[in-house]
């Protein structure tokens, strides 16, 4: 009876460790399907650091990077649209100091009346209005760009995802020569016409600069990006 009672015991002992060893077997199993579903389902190899510490800590660097360079080029392509909001108002004042010096011109020749020069300085007085207004109300979201704020002193554009890759645009000096220039126009004086025009021209070429070079800044943002995400 005692022998019985030891291989009855032996056989249980046996038993219980199939048993086990069964089980470590199929919870393993588990875990590895909840690995590969998570995998599945998430479309990424790593889903937590578990699963590769060091290729965490990589990706981890890698998303910032990438999340970075996205938020680069929306700011980059943000300062492009507002520096061709403030080129294009310099186009329309271009035309009207254009204008403004053909007033000047037929105003000084012999052949002009009394009555043509009093309408002359009526349109020319009108057109120096409206340069005024172009100058307070050209706005990009809300913010003025040539008078009162915005590019009457340096901006920076941040346009990257490092602390070092920005742009300072500063056309305030030109700008300032833009200012004056209106200020001083008359119907009569074909230098005050010319002064604008100069003026104007400076600073439309100091916009259209920056404007080229953060659109290729875009293009390489958008490589490293897209070689960053592969």
């Amino acid at each position: 009876g005692h022998i019985y009672r030891e291989w009855i015991i032996s056989m249980s002992i046996h038993t219980d460790c199939a048993s086990l060893t069964t089980r470590v077997q199929l919870d393993s199993a588990s875990m590895m399907l909840g690995t590969a579903m998570q995998r599945l389902g998430t479309g990424l190899r790593i889903n937590s650091a578990a699963d590769d510490a060091a290729g965490l800590q990589m990706a981890t660097r890698l998303q910032a990077q990438s999340s970075g360079q996205k938020v680069g080029m929306r700011n980059a392509q943000d300062a492009v649209s507002m520096m061709q909001t403030a080129e294009g108002a310099m186009d329309e004042m271009t035309n009207i100091a254009q204008r403004m010096k053909d007033l000047a011109t037929q105003h000084a020749n012999g052949t002009t009346t009394a009555a043509d020069k009093t309408a002359i300085k009526a349109e020319s007085d009108a057109l120096k209005e409206e340069l005024e207004s172009i100058m307070t109300n050209t706005t990009f979201g809300g913010q003025a760009l040539l008078e009162g704020g915005g590019f009457t002193a340096a901006v920076t554009f941040q346009i990257g995802a490092s602390k070092a890759e920005k742009l300072d645009v500063d056309v305030s000096t030109p700008l300032g020569k833009v200012t004056t220039a209106i200020g001083a126009l008359t119907e009569t004086d074909l230098d005050k016409a010319n002064d604008l025009l100069n003026a104007l021209g400076e600073t439309r070429s100091a916009f259209g600069a920056n404007i080229n070079r953060l659109e290729h800044t875009v293009n390489n943002l958008s490589n490293m990006k897209e070689n960053t995400d592969m």
